[in-house]
C-alpha cells in the first residue's frame, strides 16, 4: 500500500523530458505532473483521514486503488496534455495507502513500537521508488513513455487484488460521525506537539521532493545523461531511504524518537554541505552531486518513522485524522519545494540551486526538530489538563 504511491511519484520521471518534447510544451510546465500531482495529494490527504476514521481503513483503501487503476489506463491513452493532467491528477487517490498504512499501525500498537514498525513498513515504499526510476527509464526508452503508465495500472491492479483479499480492518474505535470529530480536531490542531512534528515531517520530505522536482532536469541537461542513466542515478535516493528506515525499525525503540530525528537531521545537511563543497570544487561527474544524495533517503528514513509515530501519539483516537493532516502539510510544503527548485533551474545555473534548496529544507527541519523536543521536555514536565 505504501509503495504504490511512492511509485507513482518517480517511476516516469526519467521520461518527462521525452514527454515535453511530444506534448509540446516546456519542461517546466510538464513538471506540473509532479507538483500538480503533490498539491491535490495534499487535499486528498487532508480528506481521507477523517474519513477512514469514519468508515474504516480497509474500504476507503480499496476505493483508492479502483480509482488508481482506472487513471493509470486513462493517463497511458491520452492524446492531449490537459487530458493526461486530468488522469494523472486522479492518480493522486494513490496517496490514501500513505494515511491507511500508518493509521492502521497506530491502531494496532503504542508510540515507541509504531516507530519501529512504520521504519520496516515504509521501507516498501523505498524499495520500490529504488527500483522504479531505473524501470521507469528503461521502459521508456524501449518503449515509450506511455508504459510507465500502463505498468502504473498494472501495479494497482495487483495491489487491489491483495488488499481485496488480505487487508482486515484495524478501525475498531470508529469515530460515531464527522460532527464528533469537528468538535476534537480543534485540539489537535492548537497542539504545539502536533505542530512540531508535523513540520519536521514537511522539511525532512521536503529535501527529497526539492530533489524530484529538480533531479531529472540537473540529470539530463546538466549532465547531459540519457532517461536510463537518469533512472538509474535517480535510485541512490531510495536506496539511503532503504537503508534508514531499517535502521529506524532496528533501533528506534532503544534510541527513543527524539535522537533518531536530530541525528537525521544532521545527516542530511552534512552530507549535502559535502555535495555543494564538490560543486564548488569543479567536480563535473555525475556522481559528484548524486552520490551524495544518498544522505537525503538516508535522513527521511531515520526522521520520518519517529515524526510520524509522535504525531499520531498526540491524539490516538484521531490517527487517521492526524496521518492526513500531517501528510497533507508534507504534500504542500514538498509541492512547493519541488516547483521552487524546477524553476530555479536553467541550462546554465548548474546543480546550485537545487543543493541550496535542499540544504534551506534540511536546516528548516533540524530547527524544528529541536523545538518539538524542547515542547516535548515542557510538556512531560507540566503536564497539562488536556493534550498538549
Amino acid at each position: 500500500m505504501t509503495a504504490v504511491g511512492s511509485v507513482c511519484i518517480n517511476l516516469f520521471l526519467p521520461s518527462l523530458p521525452v514527454m515535453a518534447e511530444e506534448f509540446g510544451t516546456s519542461y517546466a510546465i510538464m513538471q506540473f505532473a509532479v507538483t500538480g500531482y503533490l498539491a491535490l495529494s495534499g487535499f486528498v490527504q487532508l480528506g481521507i483521514g477523517p474519513v477512514s476514521d469514519r468508515y474504516g481503513r480497509r474500504p476507503v483503501m480499496i476505493g483508492a486503488l479502483v480509482l488508481f487503476t482506472l487513471a493509470g489506463i486513462g493517463a497511458a491513452t491520452a492524446e492531449t496534455l490537459t487530458g493526461f493532467f486530468v488522469f494523472r491528477m486522479v492518480q493522486a487517490s494513490s496517496v490514501v495507502g500513505f494515511v491507511v498504512s500508518r493509521a492502521a499501525i497506530r491502531d494496532m500498537v503504542g508510540r515507541e513500537q509504531a516507530a519501529s514498525m512504520i521504519g520496516y513498513v515504509t521501507m516498501g515504499m523505498a524499495l520500490a521508488p529504488m527500483i522504479a526510476p531505473t524501470v521507469g527509464g528503461a521502459l521508456g526508452d524501449a518503449f515509450g513513455w506511455r508504459s510507465n503508465f500502463h505498468a502504473l495500472a498494472l501495479i494497482g491492479a495487483v495491489v487491489l487484488v491483495i488488499v481485496w483479499f488480505d487487508q482486515g480492518e484495524t478501525n475498531h474505535h470508529r469515530s460515531g460521525s464527522f460532527r464528533e470529530q469537528a468538535r476534537a480536531y480543534p485540539a489537535l490542531l492548537r497542539s504545539r506537539r502536533f505542530w512540531g512534528y508535523a513540520l519536521t515531517m514537511m522539511f525532512a520530505a521536503g529535501t527529497f521532493f526539492a530533489f524530484l522536482g529538480g533531479a531529472p532536469f540537473v540529470g539530463s541537461v546538466v549532465y547531459g545523461l540519457s532517461a536510463t542513466e537518469v533512472g538509474m542515478y535517480l535510485a541512490i535516493t531510495p536506496m539511503g531511504y532503504a537503508t534508514g528506515n531499517g535502521l529506524s525499525g532496528r533501533f528506534a525503540m532503544r534510541m527513543g524518537l527524539y535522537r533518531m530525528m536530530i541525528t537525521g537531521a544532521l545527516v542530511t545537511l552534512c552530507m549535502m554541505s559535502l555535495a555543494l563543497g564538490a560543486a564548488l570544487a569543479g567536480v563535473e561527474h555525475p556522481l559528484g552531486f548524486f552520490a551524495f544524495t544518498f544522505a537525503i533517503g538516508l535522513g527521511n528514513g531515520i526522521i520520518l518513522p519517529s515524526a510520524n509515530a509522535g504525531m499520531l501519539d498526540v491524539r490516538p483516537e484521531l490517527a487517521g485524522s492526524a496521518a492526513g493532516l500531517g501528510g497533507a502539510l508534507t504534500t504542500f510544503g514538498g509541492a512547493a519545494l519541488s516547483a521552487f527548485a524546477t524553476f530555479t533551474l536553467s541550462e546554465t545555473s548548474g546543480v546550485y540551486p537545487l543543493i541550496y534548496c535542499i540544504l534551506g529544507s534540511s536546516t528548516a527541519c533540524l530547527a524544528c526538530v529541536l523545538y518539538t523536543v524542547r515542547v516535548e521536555k515542557q510538556v512531560a514536565a507540566h503536564p497539562p489538563p488536556n493534550p498538549a
